[in-house]
């Protein structure tokens, strides 16, 4: 009578037992005796595979680099300037003391000259003059308007009052809603005063990347779009076009090279 083939060998090399109850490996299919059924026992050419295929830095994360900030972001939010990782709330240069921030300079002369050419513009001396004597009139009108924004206004409500700053701030022509009552903090740099503006009106803002647009923050009188790096209180006592608490405010999408707006009366004409 011939023999029954029963059982299996165990596939280590050295121990070639025979078992009747053999075990199989998922990772690599194999078939191992009780004593060398773990992937361990008998070295799993899958478990060494799968080991090198793990990424070390899958799960990484990028701290803040700003004194005393535990923040960390999933993606890397690097300063242009300075070349240091930060949170979202520590990313503009003032917000982060950027060791490479310039102490605010004089405007452009660049930018003097497109503010000097749309004042020079106008057709005629009678629309000169009236937009001299609206300029005058504008901090009495702010001032009128503040006890209204007060009222309605959305902002940061933690905010001391005696640092609250007032606008009525008109968002991009595209967007369906025109005006959005807002107050800020004064000590705020501008670029910080657009990403809050932004999230309360539920404005698209791609400022921290390398768009080809930005949203800008734009003076109603000139136009012109306040530098990210400016302080909102830098602006409130601006002696040539200063803003004011109470007062109406531009965002609108620029292009970079764009210095400052088209026609700001237009923003409130469709308003």
């Amino acid at each position: 009578m011939a023999e029954l083939e029963v059982g299996q060998h165990c596939g280590v090399p050295d121990c070639r037992q025979l078992d009747f109850l053999p075990f199989v490996c998922d990772g690599c299919s194999g078939v191992f005796c009780l004593q060398h059924r773990s992937r361990d026992a008998h070295g799993c050419s899958e478990v060494n595979i799968r080991n090198n295929s793990v990424k070390p830095d899958q799960h990484r994360s990028y701290p803040c680099s700003y004194k005393d900030c535990n923040g960390k972001e999933l993606l890397p939010v690097l300063c242009p300037y300075c070349e240091k990782h930060f949170c979202l709330r520590h990313r503009h240069q003032s917000d982060h003391e950027c060791e490479k921030l310039d102490t605010p300079k004089p405007r452009m002369a660049a930018t003097q000259q497109l503010v000097q050419h749309i004042i020079d513009s106008k057709k005629s001396d009678e629309a000169k003059s009236k937009k001299r004597k609206g300029a005058k009139n504008s901090e009495t009108a702010a001032k009128v308007a503040l006890m209204k924004l007060k009222m309605h206004a959305c902002g940061d409500k933690s905010l001391p009052q005696t640092e609250r700053i007032y606008f009525q701030v008109f968002l991009p022509k595209a967007n369906k809603e025109k005006s959005k009552p807002m107050f800020f903090c004064s000590k705020w740099s501008i670029g910080k005063v657009v990403d809050f503006a932004a999230s309360l009106a539920s404005l698209k803002n791609d400022n921290n990347k390398s768009t080809s647009q930005k949203l800008r923050l734009c003076h109603t009188a000139s136009g012109e779009a306040l530098p990210f790096e400016h302080t909102l209180e830098t602006w409130l006592s601006d002696k040539d076009y200063p803003l004011y608490n109470g007062g109406n405010i531009i965002l609108e999408y620029l292009d970079n090279d764009v210095l400052f707006v088209e026609d700001p009366e237009s923003y409130f004409i469709s308003q």
